[in-house]
C-alpha cells in the first residue's frame, strides 16, 4: 500500500497509515536513517523488525528530489513482513538548506499530528536532527552504527550535528567495540553493540544445494564477498588476488554506491553479481568455498564491525579479511578467520581458508560455539532494558511498560535510590521463587538482577526464527515426588502431561532405550528374556564384583559389567567430564538406574509434565508481583554500591562471591549448536545419547517432542561439554567438596546474606529440588520474622494498596 500525505493549509492531516496486525500499543517509535529500508537488510532493518512486534515503527528515509516545483509530499507504505511503516519524502531539486528542512519539518509535523502517546526517537543520522530538534519525546536514542564523519562525501556540518544528538540523547548505542572506545568519553550512558547475526538464517548455506542462475555457471572453487561495494572495499586487493589466482572465481555480491563502476577491477575471474536480497544471501554464501572481507585500511573502515562476519560464519564458511580491529579483537582467536596486512599475505590466507574449507572438523564447532552467543533478539532484548531505564531515569519514576519488554510485565527498570528488603542477585528457579514468596507473602520490597538479559536461568525458551519453541539452555524436563513443589509452580502455569524417553545410539547407529532396561539387553544381544527375574540373572551373569565401590567406573562394572560399562558410560562419561569414571565420585552414575522391566521412561517421578506455555511464560507470572523490581544484563558488581539494601539472596557462584579467595571451584561447561530444520521430526524421541567417544557432542535433543507444538519444521540442539564457559555441574571429587567447604564456612559466617541454588552451594540440583531449596529458605525466613502467613498477607495487601 502506498499513501502520499500533503501539507495543508488547515492543519496537519491525520496519521491514516495503520501498521501491521502485530504492532500495538501507545508509542510510537520514529526511526530517522540514512540507510534505505529496501537497500541491503542490515542493523536497522533487524532492529525496527523486532521493535514494530509490539509498537507503531516509522521509518524515515532521506528525501528523493522531484521535478523543480514540486510540492513537498511523502511517499509512505508498510512493509508487509514487519508492519514498519516506511515513510520518503519528496521534495523538489534545488532547494537551498534552509527550505529544505522548513519543508521536512513541516512534513514531520504533519505526519505525527495524528499520533498519539508517547514518541521515541531513535536516529542513525545526526543529519536529520536539524529538522527534528524540536520533536517531544519521552526518548532520544542515537544509534551510531558507524563514524559517519569519514566516510566518503560526508557534509561538513555532521560533526556539529553530532554533538548536538549526543547532547540531547538519553542513550547512545554504537555499533562495535572500536566505536564505542572512540566514543565512550562524549556520553554518560553509552553501549556498544558489535554486529549480530541472523544465525539460523545464514546456516541455511550449510544445507542448501540449489545454485542462483547467475552464480550456477562460475567455475569452482569460488571466494566471495557480498555487501555494499563502496570507498571502504580495496579495489587493489581484489585485483591482485584475481591476478594471483586466476584458476579462482571471485564473485562479488552487493550495491556499487559511491563510486564508480568504471573504478572496479575487471578480470575474466571476477564476476559483480550486483544487489540480492536478503532471503537470497545464504544461497549465494552456499556456493563459495571461502568468504571475503577485502576492507581498505583507512578512515572509513576505522571503526567498522562487520555484520557479515558472524553471517559468512554461520553459514559454515571460512573467512579472510584485512586487519579491522573488531574483526581481530572478537573473531581473530577463531582458526576459520584469516587475517592479512598485505596482498601476499592476504593471498596466503585465502589458500589456508580454501584448504580448510574442505576439512568439515573442530574449527567449524569452534565457530558455532563462538557464535553461540549472539542473536539479534538479545541485541533488542538488551537495547530495549537501556531505553527502558533511560525512560525511567527521565521520568524519575519506575516505566511499567516500555517498547515491549520481552518479560513485560515482570521486567520494570528499577529507580535504585528508593530501598530494598532484598537484593537478589539470579532470575533463575532459586531467586524467583524468593522473590515471589518474599513480597506475595511477606510484604517485602525486592530487587532481582541477573547478568543475563532474560529471566528463568537456564530455563528459559524462546521461540526461534522460525517459530518452534525451544529450550536456549538444552532441553529442561520437569519431574518431581513432591506435592509441594507441585502445587506451587501450579499457581503460574497450566501443564502438559509428558514422560521423558531417551535413546543411545550405540554400535553405529542402533537405537536402544537408556536407562539399560530388558529391552535394551533383548535388541542388543538378540535375547528374549521375558521378565524381570531373567534380566536380572542375565545382568548378574556379566556384572564383576568390585571389593570396595568407590568410583562412578566401579558403580557400573560392579551392576552390569565391562562391556555395557564400555559401551554406554565410559565414553559419555569422559566427553560430559573431560575425564575417566575411574577419577570421578561414586555418584555420578549413580543417578542412572538400570531396569530389569521394559519402563522406557527415563524419569519415574509421579508428576511428570511441562509448562503449557513454556517455561519463560511461568517465571513472567511468578515475577509479576507489586512489589518486585527487575534488571537485568548487569551483574551484581554494577549494582552493589548503587542499590540500597538489607539483605542480600546470592545465587550466583559462591566462590565468585568471595572473590575466589581459596580458588576457584572446578564446573563443566556447555556449549549448544541449536538448528531449525525444514522437516516435521528429526528423531523419534526427544533426547538421542551419544556416548561413543569419537562423536564430538554428547546427545541431541527435538523440542517438539517435549513441547507438544505442532509446526511444519522443527529444532534440535547439539550439546558439546567443555571445560570453560558458564558454570553447569559442579565435578565430583573429594578435593573439589574438601574447597567448597572453605568457600561454606565463609558463607555461614557472612551475616544478612543468604547462599540458596546450584552455583551457590556448589551442588547438581534439579529444577525441582531448587525450588523445594528456595521454599524452604522462605519458611526459615518467614519463622525466623515471627510472622503468621495470615499476618504476611494482610501485609502484602496493604503494601499493593499503597
Amino acid at each position: 500500500m502506498n499513501t502520499q500525505w500533503f501539507p495543508s493549509a488547515e492543519g496537519a492531516a491525520p496519521f491514516s497509515s495503520q501498521p501491521g496486525p502485530r504492532s500495538q500499543g501507545r508509542q510510537t517509535l520514529i526511526c530517522f536513517s540514512h540507510l534505505r529500508w529496501d537497500f541491503v537488510f542490515q542493523r536497522p532493518q533487524h532492529l525496527m523488525t523486532r521493535f514494530a512486534k509490539a509498537r507503531k515503527v516509522i521509518f524515515w528515509e532521506e528525501p528523493i528530489g522531484g521535478a523543480p516545483n514540486e510540492t513537498p509530499r511523502l511517499n509512505s507504505r508498510v512493509c508487509e513482513e514487519s508492519g514498519v511503516v516506511v515513510i520518503q519524502p519528496v521534495l523538489a531539486e534545488g532547494l537551498d538548506a534552509e527550505t529544505r528542512e522548513t519543508q521536512l519539518k513541516q512534513l514531520l509535523d504533519t505526519l505525527l499530528a495524528g499520533v498519539e502517546g508517547d514518541l521515541v526517537r531513535w536516529y542513525y543520522t545526526p543529519m536529520m536532527l536539524a529538522f527534528s530538534r524540536h520533536l517531544d519525546a519521552v526518548c532520544t536514542v542515537y544509534d551510531c552504527m558507524d563514524e559517519l564523519a569519514n566516510f566518503k562525501f560526508a557534509p561538513p556540518e555532521l560533526t556539529s550535528l553530532e554533538r548536538e544528538l549526543m547532547a540531547a540523547a538519553d542513550v547512545v548505542f554504537t555499533g562495535g567495540y572500536s566505536l564505542w572506545e572512540a566514543k565512550r568519553d562524549r556520553h554518560p550512558n553509552i553501549h556498544p553493540f558489535p554486529s549480530s547475526v541472523d544465525r539460523a538464517h545464514f546456516a541455511k548455506a550449510r544445507t542448501l544445494r540449489e545454485e542462483p542462475e547467475d552464480q550456477a555457471r562460475i567455475p569452482w572453487p569460488r571466494l566471495g564477498f557480498y555487501g555494499v561495494v563502496d570507498e571502504r572495499m580495496d579495489l587493489e586487493l581484489l585485483s591482485k588476488l584475481a591476478d594471483a589466482r586466476p584458476e579462482w572465481s571471485v564473485v562479488v555480491v552487493g550495491p556499487v554506491v559511491k563510486i564508480s563502476e568504471a573504478d572496479l577491477p575487471r578480470r575474466p575471474n571476477l564476476h559483480y553479481l550486483g544487489g540480492k536480497g536478503y532471503d537470497d544471501l545464504p544461497r549465494y554464501l552456499a556456493g563459495w568455498d571461502v568468504a571475503l572481507m577485502p576492507f581498505a585500511i583507512n578512515e572509513s573502515t576505522r571503526f567498522i564491525s562487520p555484520t557479515k562476519t558472524p553471517e559468512y560464519l554461520a553459514g559454515g564458511r571460512p573467512v579472510v579479511s584485512t586487519p579491522i580491529v573488531d574483526v581481530v579483537r572478537h573473531y581473530g582467536d577463531l582458526e576459520a578467520v584469516k587475517v592479512a596486512s598485505t596482498a601476499d599475505e592476504f593471498i596466503a590466507a585465502c589458500d589456508q581458508a580454501l584448504a580448510l574449507s574442505r576439512i568439515k572438523g573442530d574449527w567449524l564447532k569452534a565457530v558455532d560455539v563462538a557464535l553461540s552467543a549472539l542473536s539479534w533478539d538479545e541485541t533488542f532484548t538488551r537495547m530495549n532494558l537501556e531505553i527502558s531505564r533511560a525512560v525511567g531515569r527521565k521520568a524519575g519514576a519506575v516505566a511499567d511498560e516500555v517498547l515491549g519488554t520481552v518479560a513485560s510485565p515482570a521486567v520494570r527498570p528499577a529507580s535504585r535510590a528508593k530501598p530494598f528488603d532484598y537484593l537478589i542477585v539470579g532470575a533463575g528457579f532459586a531467586g524467583s521463587v524468593l522473590a515471589e514468596r518474599l513480597t506475595s507473602q511477606l510484604g517485602k520490597r525486592v530487587m532481582v538482577v541477573d547478568r543475563r538479559p532474560h529471566i528463568a536461568g537456564n530455563a528459559y525458551d524462546e521461540k526461534d526464527a522460525a517459530g518452534v519453541l525451544m529450550h536456549k539452555y538444552g532441553p529442561h524436563i520437569f519431574h518431581t515426588n513432591s506435592d509441594d513443589v507441585a502445587a506451587y509452580l501450579s499457581q503460574f502455569t497450566r501443564w502438559r502431561p509428558y514422560e521423558h524417553r531417551v535413546l543411545g545410539s550405540v554400535k553405529g547407529g542402533l537405537h536402544v532405550p537408556i536407562p539399560i532396561n530388558r529391552t535394551t539387553l533383548n535388541t542388543l544381544y538378540g535375547l528374549n528374556l521375558s521378565s524381570d527375574l531373567e534380566a536380572e540373572a542375565y545382568l548378574a551373569s556379566r556384572a564383576e564384583p568390585v571389593e570396595k565401590i568407590r568410583t562412578s567406573e566401579d558403580v557400573v562394572i560392579s551392576a552390569v559389567g565391562r562391556e555395557l560399562y564400555e559401551m554406554f558410560f565410559r565414553g559419555y562419561t569422559r566427553k560430559q567430564w573431560g575425564m575417566d569414571p575411574s577419577e570421578l565420585d561414586k555418584s555420578v552414575t549413580a543417578r542412572v538406574p538400570t531396569r530389569t522391566n521394559t519402563d522406557d521412561r527415563y524419569f519415574t517421578d509421579k508428576f511428570q509434565n511441562m509448562p503449557a506455555d513454556g517455561y519463560t511464560r511461568m517465571f513472567e507470572n511468578m515475577l509479576d508481583q507489586k512489589g518486585i523490581t527487575i534488571e537485568l544484563g548487569v551483574d551484581f558488581e554494577d549494582v552493589r554500591e548503587e542499590v540500597f539494601f538489607d539483605r542480600l539472596i546470592f545465587t550466583g557462584p559462591v566462590d565468585e562471591y568471595f572473590d575466589y579467595r581459596y580458588g576457584k571451584l572446578p564446573y563443566r561447561s556447555l556449549s549448544f549448536r541449536h538448528e531449525t530444520l525444514d522437516q516435521e521430526w528429526f528423531q523419534p524421541v526427544g533426547t538421542v545419547n551419544y556416548p561413543e567417544e569419537g562423536v564430538p557432542y554428547t546427545r541431541i535433543s527435538e523440542y517438539k517432542h517435549m513441547t507438544g507444538q505442532s509446526h511444519g519444521k522443527t529444532t534440535i540442539t547439539y550439546e558439546y561439554p567443555q571445560a570453560e564457559g558458564d558454570p553447569y555441574y559442579p565435578v565430583p571429587r573429594p578435593e573439589n567438596q574438601a574447597l567448597y567447604k572453605k568457600y561454606e564456612a565463609l558463607a555461614l559466617e557472612t551475616p544478612n546474606v543468604h547462599f540458596v541454588g546450584r552455583l551457590a552451594t556448589y551442588r547438581y540440583y534439579n529444577m525441582d529440588q531448587v525450588v523445594g531449596q528456595a521454599l524452604a529458605t522462605f519458611r526459615r525466613i518467614a519463622e525466623r520474622e515471627g510472622r503468621s502467613v495470615i499476618a504476611a498477607q494482610t501485609a502484602a495487601r496493604a503494601i499493593a494498596a499503597n
